[in-house]
């Protein structure tokens, strides 16, 4: 058969590091090592199951070098100390021992110590303004000394030594993202007067001297990589001609490859792209890269399909893809993508939501919006029941076709009933076009129906429908709808709901007033703005998606308002709707007045309790559980998470 992805798949080679084909898997913090930077038994099943999924070279998690300054996070991998050593060998040969090669990422955070305890230390006074809103002055780092830059130069070239003994293939440095490595690269946080500072030859001093320390300890034919951000997208940054001289540096002291990446933790959505944000964003870096250098580039950012790797390999952007969060919403993306099942992919939606918010903001263990078991390895997997049942799945939205897939791959007979097209919400969720990733995990549930043989029928069902005759369980998974606050007006024939204007039952006239400050009420002002509406957008808070939204989203879409012609009024209290005209009042009960010839109602949603749960426990004879909004409203996660451990359970 032919091959599908031909460049995909061909052989390649990082210095003298053959790979069996052009995926590599991008160094992403997980936070499930102990303590001490030890690793630990969850971390290596973690790595177990992505390593086993066809990947060529897998990038273990950024490690830190030195127990001073240099550890950014709880949990975060450590490669500071020869007692380090033997979980990393153990870590190395659990990728080995499922066919892939083994490489890790060492790192300095600079002044981006997630953890904000002293000391933090940068090449300047320059703070991460995150961590300052939270620790105020103790977020401003030290200044290093000249003495302390050379111990850490030291650091970067034992700890090269170390994954070396550990047995890893190959060592990447981390220079990208803000780290301790781009404070000096970047005039935006290097300051310097000294032989650091100053000139772009003094600014990459540093990594020069951590390159030639590393060379010096383990060689000329060790492969060695260095991760650059194409820009940092500050203000008097960093920016793509200077990373095209450091990355020609780079070559001249012979390190093997140099992967592109974008952004610093300040400007994180050109890092950890959410779904507004085109994909393959960083991929233009890599481009600009690989035209002026004789190594090999590896090109990142969104490359969530298929399809967009082989076009950056086969359009010359590139020699290797590294994917991150996509081998967590699918760890057999690359032999899926190898056998032609690209179908069979599930899809990364760029949400942010069980990854990169969990780790870093959240603290908590990696996990994955559309794969419940990443994070949970060895704890959650799907298994034969032992007992096949014949289920009924009423809804399909995400929460019902995710508990019909697993309900189904147990060996289960499933029939899922819904009178519309498969995905809820997630049809009107993916019309705006900044939204459509949500498109490519309705396709993918949607497909897996078909492939594991579930019955969908199109209609309705209701208590009558569903009976012990039929079935042994059902799983109620009817959604939930648009709330409706008891406002005067409100229920109008100039209001519609969100909803209905993604879905086209309504249609909205030249003038528009948004009633929400969430995230449904933002992305709806956005796509009618982006359509010629004159929008405006009002909210009862000072503060607009203050609730349930992940960080990378707020800046994104804040950034997008900013530069959109939406007008947004915050800090009112919706009183009244009549005759076209918004009556809001503020603390002190002054009204203010809005013209609009259509308002728009987004003001969050509320369970269906239609009673059919109730009806089937009250027939008795069949096992009955709810899932998804019809319990409580949520997000992809929580209804992913909710449909997978009810199809689980059955």
């Amino acid at each position: 058969m032919e091959m599908k992805y031909p460049k995909l798949f061909a052989r390649g080679r990082i210095g003298t590091l053959e790979l069996p084909n052009r995926v590599i898997k991008a160094p992403t913090s997980t936070a499930m090592s102990n303590m001490d930077g030890t690793v630990s038994e969850r971390l290596l099943r973690h790595y177990r199951e992505v390593a086993r999924g066809g990947t060529g070279l897998i990038i273990v998690e950024y490690a830190y070098v030195d127990d001073i300054a240099s550890k950014s996070a709880h949990c975060q991998l450590g490669i500071s100390s020869d007692e380090h050593i033997a979980g990393l060998a153990l870590l190395a040969q659990t990728i080995k021992e499922q066919g892939a090669r083994a490489g890790i990422q060492i790192e300095h955070c600079g002044r981006q110590k997630f953890l904000g305890t002293p000391p933090i230390k940068a090449a300047s006074a320059v703070p991460w303004l995150a961590l300052k809103a939270r620790s105020g002055d103790k977020a401003i780092p030290e200044v290093l000394s000249i003495a302390e830059i050379e111990q850490i130069v030291e650091a970067f070239g034992d700890a090269t030594k170390r994954a070396v003994a550990a047995g890893f293939d190959l060592v990447e440095i981390h220079g990208a993202h803000g780290y301790l490595i781009t404070n000096f690269l970047s005039p935006h946080t290097n300051k310097r007067t000294d032989r650091y500072g100053g000139s772009l030859e003094n600014r990459m001093r540093l990594l020069v001297e951590i390159i030639r320390n590393a060379r010096d300890k383990v060689g000329r034919s060790f492969p060695l990589t260095v991760r650059l951000s194409g820009s940092d997208y500050e203000p008097d940054g960093f920016g793509i001609d200077e990373t095209i001289e450091v990355a020609k540096t780079a070559e001249r002291l012979g390190l093997d490859a140099i992967h592109v990446s974008g952004g610093d933790h300040h400007q994180m959505i050109h890092q950890v792209s959410p779904m507004s944000i085109p994909r393959l964003h960083n991929v233009w870096a890599a481009e600009a890269v690989r035209k002026e250098v004789g190594i090999p580039v590896i090109a990142s950012g969104s490359i969530t399909l298929p399809e967009f790797a082989e076009s950056i390999l086969a359009e010359g952007k590139g020699d290797f893809i590294s994917l991150g969060r996509p081998l967590w919403a699918d760890p057999q993306w690359t032999n899926k993508a190898r056998d032609g099942r690209q179908q069979d992919i599930r899809p990364c939606i760029r949400c942010n939501d069980g990854c990169l918010d969990r780790t870093f903001f959240r603290f908590h263990a990696v996990g994955c919006s559309v794969n419940p078991e990443i994070g949970r390895e060895g704890d959650l997997q799907v298994t034969p029941a032992l007992q096949r049942k014949r289920v009924a799945v009423i809804g399909g939205g995400v929460a019902g076709m995710e508990a019909a897939r697993v309900a189904a791959l147990r060996g289960h007979r499933v029939t899922l009933f819904e009178k519309r097209s498969l995905g809820g919400v997630l049809n009107e969720g993916s019309v705006a076009e900044f939204k459509s990733d949500l498109r490519f995990l309705n396709q993918y549930l949607a497909t897996q129906m078909g492939q594991l043989d579930v019955q969908v029928i199109k209609q309705q069902a209701d208590a009558d429908d569903i009976t012990p005759r039929d079935f042994d369980a059902a799983v109620v998974a009817t959604g939930g709808g648009p709330a409706a606050p008891a406002v005067p007006g409100l229920d109008g024939p100039r209001v519609m709901d969100a909803i209905d204007i993604f879905n086209g039952q309504a249609t909205a006239d030249k003038r528009v007033v948004v009633l929400g400050g969430g995230e449904t009420a933002v992305e709806v002002a956005l796509y009618l703005e982006q359509a010629g509406h004159d929008v405006t957008l009002i909210h009862r808070r000072d503060d607009l998606m203050a609730r349930d939204c992940t960080i990378t989203d707020k800046i994104s879409y804040s950034e997008m308002l900013a530069k959109s012609g939406v007008k947004v009024v915050t800090g009112l209290q919706l009183t009244e709707v009549k005759d076209g005209r918004v009556t809001a009042t503020d603390r002190n009960g002054k009204a203010s007045h809005f013209e609009a010839d259509s308002i728009v109602t987004a003001l969050g949603y509320t369970p269906i309790r239609d009673g059919l749960a109730e009806a089937l426990r009250a027939k008795g004879g069949i096992e009955v559980c709810e899932v998804g909004d019809c319990l409580r409203t949520a997000k992809v996660y929580d209804a992913m998470h909710a449909g997978y451990r009810a199809g689980c359970r059955i």
